[in-house]
């Protein structure tokens, strides 16, 4: 499967007594990039809990309403119930595959031919604008414009694809405590030394114990261990704070970007269309409004080893059809 790329097969849900409604499989992550309300159903608008989708909060995608949808089925933890619609002008899909295989409405739709490499999604974000909504964690209590969040991007994970490749062989308690409040109580990560030193400078969330929802979720189901893991994905963490795109950053701090501004950075830096294969993510500012870039997100293709080159994975991999979110700003450290 191609990352970013949506394919749907048709499976029928049965709505009410003997009828049927076609909604379309999916299986990639919603981007919230607004609070929008998520209902229980499209027509009524009915909404339980009054329940909304959090700006760049990710949501696990599981269908459409239609071929050409509307809205998007996605899972809100914590709901009741879970499974919520929202419009897709709410926000946008990262990661995205579905089942390829011919489905029983549509025994004829032929499987979507892959490359047959392994593929991933590199997730950076921009630390100022995410503390900007999560005030109360550690790692954004203890912002500082001398650290080196202030000034790189920083590690949010490295995902193997298709999206719902998650928890391989994890158990079932650790899947129960994976969420932010029961972090700590899942395993921890072992690694060397150096490694542990650069992961705590270039994950700042490793004070709420991310790396250990990182591994839990996306790195059991990498193929290798925690070290290589965590190591391969510092290696191109490395490339990235090390090229242009993160002195574009730097010279745009309290100024606004564009998502072509900075495509056009990544093929400067790494090759003609080095840029297509990324997407921005954007988040308000619940206290001022500001639209800030929070992250970007970067397909990769093919095995990913220590002498891996960035610019070959990404050219690699196939392009995003949407850029994302069109303009943010780049926020500042510190509370704004």
């Amino acid at each position: 499967m191609r990352v970013w790329t949506v394919w749907g097969s048709v499976v029928l849900a049965l709505v009410g007594a003997g009828t049927a409604k076609a909604d379309m499989k999916m299986s990639g992550t919603f981007v919230a990039d607004s609070a929008c309300p998520a209902t229980q159903a499209i027509k009524s608008g009915k909404n339980p809990g009054n329940v909304s989708t959090e700006a760049g909060q990710s949501y696990q995608l599981l269908a459409g309403n239609k071929d050409e949808p509307t809205h998007y089925l996605i899972q809100v933890p914590g709901a009741d119930p879970e499974r919520r619609w929202v419009k897709i002008n709410c926000g946008h899909v990262t990661g995205g595959s579905a089942s390829a295989t011919p489905s029983p409405a549509d025994p004829m739709k032929p499987a979507q031919p892959g490359s047959g490499k392994p593929e991933y999604v590199l997730a950076l974000s921009w630390q100022p604008a995410f503390c900007e909504t999560k005030a109360s964690k550690p790692e954004c209590k203890a912002q500082n414009p001398n650290e080196f969040d202030a000034s790189h991007f920083t590690l949010h994970g490295l995902w193997p694809q298709p999206n719902g490749n998650f928890y391989c062989q994890v158990s079932a308690g650790d899947k129960a405590n994976d969420n932010p409040a029961h972090w700590g109580d899942l395993p921890p990560v072992e690694l060397d030394a150096n490694t542990r030193a650069e992961l705590d400078q270039v994950m700042p969330g490793t004070a709420s114990k991310l790396e250990r929802h990182e591994w839990i979720k996306h790195g059991t189901c990498y193929g290798k261990s925690q070290q290589e893991y965590f190591s391969d994905a510092l290696n191109l963490m490395r490339a990235v704070n090390a090229s242009p795109v993160r002195d574009l950053f730097i010279k745009n701090i309290g100024k606004q970007l564009t998502s072509e501004q900075i495509r056009n950075a990544f093929d400067q830096a790494l090759g003609k269309g080095a840029g297509d294969r990324v997407r921005v993510s954007c988040l308000v500012d619940p206290s001022s409004g500001r639209r800030l870039i929070g992250e970007l997100t970067l397909g990769l293709s093919g095995p990913i080893r220590p002498d891996s080159k960035l610019a070959n994975l990404l050219i690699a991999s196939a392009p995003t059809s949407k850029a994302g979110c069109p303009k943010g700003t780049v926020d500042a450290i510190g509370f704004q």
